[in-house]
Order: C-alpha cells, then sequence, then structure tokens
C-alpha cells in the first residue's frame, strides 16, 4: 500500500523513500539513457541495408554497448536497495529496462514523467533472438534446450549406420570442416546426412566449415626411419598382448591379416620360412631380438615377438634351421615417421617462411647442435611479427617471444614447454596474440571452396574473422554465387575478432540468417586462458542484445576417455554451453556418447539457466568502437563518456557529486530542458 508524504517521497512497508537520492539516481539513469540515444543516433542511420527487425535489433545492440560503456555496479546497488529491478538482463530490451525503472522511480519520488519515457512492457525475452536461431540452425523445443552441433568424422562420408546414431541421437546441425579431406568428401558427407534426416523425418542443417587462414607450422625434415614395436604387459609384466608384424615382398601394399603393422623383405626369402620357425635380428639398439611365424598367406607372413623391438633400414632378418644354410634379409618400405622438432624452455629457434623445419639434435651423438627451425604457413605472416610480442604453438602448448625479427626469419626464445621439452610437428597451429594481422578471412582456397558450399551447405562458417571487412566480403562471394540466402556464422578464435566483435554484428545483421560462434581452443590462446571465461561471456551478453544466436564450440565433452565419464569439469563447461543457442562437439573417438551425454545435461538443466546476475562493471574490450577508419558504422564513443574529471576542491551540487558518472554536458541539456532535478 503506498500513500503520499510530506515533501513528495513515497512510503512502501512503513519506511519513507530518501528523495534526495531518488532524484540523484533518476539523474543519473537520464544522463545513461541519453548516453544510448546519442551513440544510436550516429550508428543506425549508417545501416542501410538492414530490415526493420534487424534495424531495432541494430537499435538495440547500440543501447547495450554505450550503457555497458559505463560502470552500473553501484547504480544496480542503489536500485536493487529501492526494491526496483537493478538492471539485469537487460540484452533483450536495452531501453525499454532503463525507462521501466525510469517510470518506478519518477512516481515514488512524485515526480512527473517525460512524454518520451514510457511503461513499456518488455517483450518475451529471446523472441527474436530464438526466431533468428530457427531460420539458422532449424528449429527445437523447450524440453530439448540448446541445439546440438557435431563435426563429421570421415566415416560420415560413407558410413550410413553411423550418421544414423547422430541423427537419432540428437544431432541438429552436421558441421563439415572444410580444412580436412576433399570436396567431394564434403559432398558426400552433406548429401549422406540429408538423406539419413529425411529418413528419420527430422531437418538436419548443414554448415560448411571455411579453412580460413589458419597459421600453422609447414613441413618438417623427415626424422630418422626407424619402427618401434611394443607389446601390451599387464601390472605383473607379463605379455598379455604381443607384437604382431606383418612381412610381404618389398614395395607390396598387400595387408596381412592379423598384422598392425608392416615391412617389406625379399621375396624369394618369403618362401622360406614356415610356421613355427624362428627368425632372429639385432634391432637398432644392437639388442638380440626374436620373431616367430604365426601363419603363412597369400600376402605374406604374419610375425609375433615378445619383447619391445626398434626396426630400421639398416636392420637384418635371419631364418637358420638345422642342417640347412642361414637365410637373411633387409627390411625395406619402413613406415614413414613424421619429423619432429624437440624444444627446451630457454632455447632459440629460427622461425622461416619457406623450406623445411630441422631439430637441433644429432641423433648419433644425442647432442643439441644449432637451433631448430620451423617453417610457417603462410609464410607471410611473419613479416608482420615484432620483437617482444609472444608466439604460442600447438594451442599454448609450447610458447615463446620473438627476440628478433628480419627478413631472412624471425628467432624465438622458448619460454613455455615442459620439463624435459616439447615436440612439434608439421601441420601443428601457430597463434600470435600481439601481432597485428592482415591477412583477410577467405583465403584464395577459401573462394574456390565456396563455389561447393554455395551448392551443398545451409550454412557456411566464416573462419578467423577479424573485421567488418571480412564479412562483407563474405556477403560479396554469396551474392556473386547467388547464395544470398545461405546462412552465415561468424567464427571468433582472435583476439582481434574479439575485440571487432560489435562492428561484425551489425555487418551481420544484414543476412537473412546469421550467427556467432565463440571458437574457444584459438580464443583462449590469442586473449588468455586466465581471460576465457570473461571473454566468452561478453560475447554472450553483445549477441544477446544484438539478438544474434550464438554457438558454443570446441573442446566440449572432448576428452572423454574410453569406458570412463567425463570429468567433472566437462559436465559444468557443457551446462555453462546451456547460455548458448548450439552447443558444438568434436570428440571423433566417441562421439555418439558424447551426444548422449549433453542430451541428459542440457534436459536437467532446462529449467536452471535464467538466474545469472552479471555485476555489470564497465565492458573495457568495445570502448573505442568506432575510432578505426574501418568501421563506418560504429562512430565514436559518446562524448558523454569522455567527460573529464572535475578539479580537486572545486564544489559541486549534491546531484553531480554523487553521480559516478560524472556526465556534466549531458545533465546541463537536461537541466535546460527541465528534466534534471
Amino acid at each position: 500500500m503506498t500513500r503520499q508524504l510530506e515533501g513528495g517521497a513515497r512510503r512502501i512497508g512503513g519506511e519513507p523513500f530518501d528523495r534526495r537520492e531518488l532524484n540523484i539516481l533518476i539523474d543519473e539513469l537520464l544522463v545513461l539513457r541519453e548516453s544510448m540515444l546519442e551513440f544510436e543516433s550516429r550508428v543506425v542511420p549508417r545501416l542501410n541495408d538492414l530490415d526493420r527487425a534487424g534495424m531495432a535489433s541494430a537499435r538495440n545492440l547500440a543501447h547495450y554497448l554505450a550503457m555497458r560503456s559505463f560502470d552500473l555496479r553501484r547504480v544496480r546497488e542503489r536500485l536493487a536497495g529501492l526494491g526496483l529491478s537493478p538492471l539485469v538482463r537487460t540484452e533483450p530490451h536495452v531501453l525499454a529496462s532503463v525507462d521501466r525503472a525510469l517510470g518506478m522511480m519518477h512516481l515514488l519520488a512524485d515526480r512527473s514523467i517525460e512524454k518520451r519515457i514510457t511503461a513499456v512492457r518488455l517483450a518475451p525475452e529471446g523472441g527474436q533472438r530464438e526466431h533468428r536461431a530457427e531460420a539458422l540452425l532449424g528449429a527445437t523445443d523447450a524440453e530439448r534446450g540448446p541445439r546440438t552441433m557435431v563435426t563429421l568424422p570421415s566415416a560420415a562420408a560413407f558410413d550410413d549406420a553411423f550418421v544414423e546414431s547422430l541423427v537419432c541421437g540428437g544431432m541438429d546441425v552436421a558441421r563439415i570442416d572444410c580444412a580436412q579431406g576433399a570436396a567431394t568428401d564434403w559432398v558426400a558427407m552433406a548429401a549422406r546426412v540429408r538423406r539419413v534426416a529425411a529418413a528419420s523425418d527430422r531437418s538436419v542443417k548443414v554448415l560448411m566449415d571455411l579453412a580460413g587462414p589458419k597459421l600453422r607450422i609447414g613441413p618438417i625434415a623427415t626424422g630418422a626411419v626407424v619402427l618401434k614395436m611394443k607389446p601390451t604387459r599387464d601390472a605383473f609384466g607379463t605379455v598379455t598382448a604381443p607384437v604382431r608384424l606383418g612381412l610381404r615382398p618389398a614395395g607390396s601394399r598387400a595387408s596381412v591379416p592379423g598384422a598392425s603393422v608392416h615391412v617389406g623383405v625379399d621375396a624369394s626369402w618369403l618362401a622360406a620360412p614356415e610356421v613355427a620357425d624362428h627368425i632372429d635380428l639385432v634391432d637398432a639398439r644392437a639388442r638380440a631380438r626374436r620373431l616367430t611365424v604365426l601363419t603363412r598367406c597369400e600376402e605374406g607372413l604374419l610375425v609375433e615377438g615378445l619383447r619391445t623391438c626398434y626396426l630400421s633400414d639398416e636392420t637384418r632378418l635371419r631364418l637358420h634351421r638345422r642342417g640347412h644354410d642361414v637365410l637373411e634379409t633387409a627390411l625395406t618400405d619402413l613406415p614413414a615417421t613424421q619429423g619432429r622438432v624437440l624444444l627446451r624452455r630457454g632455447e632459440r629457434l629460427r622461425l622461416v617462411g619457406r623450406g623445411a623445419g630441422l631439430d637441433a639434435a644429432d641423433g648419433s651423438a644425442r647432442k643439441r647442435l644449432a637451433a631448430a627451425t620451423l617453417a610457417c604457413t603462410p609464410p607471410e605472416a611473419l613479416d608482420a611479427l615484432r620483437k617482444g610480442e609472444r608466439v604460442w604453438f600447438d594451442n599454448g602448448r609450447v610458447g615463446g617471444v620473438v627476440r628478433r625479427a628480419s627478413t631472412k626469419g624471425v628467432e624465438v626464445e622458448i619460454t613455455d614447454a615442459a620439463e624435459d621439452g616439447s615436440r612439434l610437428g608439421a601441420g601443428n597451429a601457430i597463434n600470435l596474440p600481439d601481432t597485428r594481422q592482415d591477412l583477410p578471412a577467405l583465403t584464395a582456397k577459401d573462394v574456390e571452396d565456396l563455389a561447393v558450399v554455395a551448392r551443398h551447405a545451409d550454412i557456411v562458417g566464416l573462419s578467423f574473422a577479424q573485421g567488418v571487412d571480412d564479412v562483407r566480403l563474405l556477403r560479396r562471394h554469396l551474392r556473386r554465387l547467388d547464395a544470398e540466402d545461405l546462412g552465415i556464422i561468424v567464427k571468433i578464435e582472435t583476439r582481434r575478432g574479439f575485440e571487432h566483435l560489435p562492428q561484425m554484428l551489425f555487418a551481420a545483421m544484414a543476412s537473412p540468417a546469421a550467427g556467432v560462434m565463440i571458437a574457444r581452443g584459438d580464443l583462449a590462446v590469442e586473449c588468455g586462458f586466465e581471460r576465457l571465461a570473461e571473454v566468452q561471456e561478453e560475447i554472450l551478453w553483445a549477441c544477446e542484445a544484438a539478438q544474434v544466436p550464438v554457438v558454443w564450440a570446441t573442446q566440449v565433452l572432448n576428452s572423454k576417455p574410453e569406458c570412463a565419464l567425463p570429468s567433472r569439469a566437462e559436465i559444468t563447461d557443457a551446462a555453462t554451453g546451456m547460455s548458448a543457442d548450439c552447443v558444438m562437439l568434436d570428440n571423433d573417438a566417441h562421439i555418439v556418447e558424447a551426444l548422449r551425454m549433453l542430451r541428459e545435461v542440457r534436459q536437467r538443466m532446462q529449467s536452471h539457466v535464467s538466474a545469472k546476475r552479471p555485476f555489470m562493471p564497465a565492458l573495457k574490450a568495445w570502448n573505442g568502437i568506432g575510432r578505426e577508419a574501418d568501421t563506418a558504422e560504429s562512430p565514436r564513443r559518446p562524448r558523454a563518456a569522455r567527460a573529464s574529471q572535475v578539479k580537486k576542491g572545486k564544489r559541486r551540487a549534491d546531484s553531480e557529486r554523487a553521480v559516478p558518472l560524472v556526465q556534466r554536458s549531458i545533465l546541463r541539456r537536461l537541466r535546460a530542458r527541465g528534466e534534471g532535478v
């Protein structure tokens, strides 16, 4: 029950509100509101290619970015103390939430409400975003929660039963990685998914993910060809699975049944051994070893050994029977070993643009003789590296700092590696978090692949998107291919991509269906593992304000070992993914089990996902939005957000003294219009 008090304040529950405090708080929110509208007036009119719904979402995002440039923690505390909504969960309808709070405070302070501040009924949370998610990712229902995206392994190109297990297990979007395999494989995967989904009466979208300009380690010189064969033993040292080796004629590619690995031998020698014969050898470590012939078949011999053995191209096999001469043969066609480079902390590494990488170890003397060398692809990525910048390899497993950069290459001091050193191989990822790369998100290969994607996919993934120009370029290519209706997912996986997220959101809104993927693998390396939780939350908030769907990706339930449950951290991580519209799985070995586990987690968490209450400090990542020349949609931060500090000792009005967001220029204009205290 409310009733009028002396002085115009109101009473609820017997305690009067402080009118002065209410007026100060109203002033603060009026300043905030004016800043939001001022920012909108410079951003939205430049977005000429948006439809009506897109324009509304763009305005809401502009309001959110302006609001989050302020530190709202004190404002929230004081609103909560008055029993009012503390501006929590404002992302879907920012201006309406502020107007609602202002309307309530005007009533409590017995002040007339300005005509422009209306009692707005908030729209259902997530309405426009869910509509866009359905257009991009397909329909879902309240019981199932977020959709599930699955990265298809190579088996999906030929195995109907495997694809059916994914479709029936709840896969909503099939992701095809265009960085792996050939275009014929992608087409076969897409066709099989559509056929199986139609037979199961389900709708499954197909996403083809462009490779993008991912930096990787180039080829490495092949090391010494040595084949290690090691039997499996139990806790008591008893051999439970002996080594089984296939011997076949030199040059043959036939498989000997039961063999895990094959080598070639002289064809005439191969005709002599019989079942149960023994074959002796001295391995590469000068250890005497014996193999026993198990079976003979048309393809060759199957032999087994009970001790660890190292075979090289210098190893010779000897067959000796009583009363017969010794028969010998050399080994050929040993499986080529991938070259690897060993790096230790404190050592130097040379990064070059071309050539093959080399290890710094001399295999015969086992000494470190010189700096290791690694090639970087694409080579032009090295041109931007400068002294003092960080370099990470293999998703953050090995790290270093640039000590010298020249036209001949870059010298890196290794600062992070395992205690006894870490090995890197060709194809391992390279991340340069401190380096401004001007590589376009669409490579020549991506442009070529787009012709296939446009014909066979529902969605295209833009990998390593760095700025608004990358999104515009993709949309131009889709128009050229008459595929403007294709959905777009902008993948945020670099530090620069995160910093330019608002500009890319404004550009992506012009697409009929667009979304964002939080690619947490590269993003963690680029932004720092300690910042990943913070960064992914800020991306979720910005996308909710833009009413754009989000895909939560990378290493969800990914380390599940055989015959074991996922870790507790993985379960809570999967539950956190409920904040997104889609969760991506890429566990090749246990994808069906991970799909089942994720379905159970999301069903249990469905009624618990809306209780988040952020403290709402100022977001610093996007405070400089609009200062760069390439972002026409993003003007400078509102003048109100850059007000200078008042000199110490200067007397200020009570309302200005208590306002932590000292925006005096706006406050003066409000007072001139009779809207201030």
